[in-house]
């Protein structure tokens, strides 16, 4: 037999309820989930990548004294296509670092106002490194610059910064349109 609550207890439960479901996200469209097997795909990739190059590194360090050259170059340009990857799917899911305080208090109006803000304001920033960084790959191209490890062309690193970043914009100007479709709904209305 259960047992009884304490008076009270109840309306703490349901408002602890209703306050885990206004901090978790929406969960995402299906159409969305779909379209994010590309970043899911690369995450897992780059990851079982950066291990194998590790771990081979360790191997050869443990056995021979010594270790391969090129595989800090690689794993530091791995990481940070992990990170871009990683980020673009945060950016498409909603799940990006935002200051609770803020994003989650006040009225639904102004939250809404501030999801819209901030899908905004990642498009327009990632938008800008996109079309700077566009202009290092071109000049590491342009001057035949290359990477300092192992001597490979630079650019053939440089050139995934805009096209990560410029993914990332595309995300965040795709949870934009969604965030303004939710706004504009029927429940938003007061």
């Amino acid at each position: 037999m259960p047992a009884s609550l304490p008076p009270g207890a109840e309306a703490d439960a349901s408002a602890a309820a209703s306050a885990a479901s206004v901090a978790a996200p929406p969960p995402a469209d299906p159409a969305t989930e779909r379209s994010l097997r590309l970043e899911d795909g690369l995450t897992v990739a780059v990851m079982a990548l950066l291990a194998l190059i590790t771990f081979a590194n360790v191997l050869v360090r443990y056995f021979t004294n010594s270790s391969f050259a090129w595989t800090e170059e690689i794993s530091v340009f791995l990481m940070i296509v992990l990170a871009l990857v990683a980020g673009s799917a945060a950016v498409a899911r909603d799940v990006h670092i935002r200051i609770e305080y803020f994003a989650e208090g006040g009225s639904p109006a102004r939250r809404r106002r501030l999801a819209l803000f901030g899908a905004l304001a990642v498009a327009v920033l990632f938008g800008g490194i996109a079309v700077l960084s566009a202009r290092v790959a071109w000049d590491d191209w342009r001057f035949g610059e290359t990477s300092p490890g192992i001597g490979v062309p630079q650019w053939w690193y440089s050139i995934w910064l805009p096209v990560l970043s410029a993914l990332i914009t595309v995300r965040a100007i795709g949870l934009f349109r969604r965030q303004a479709r939710r706004a504009s709904g029927p429940e938003a209305q007061p």
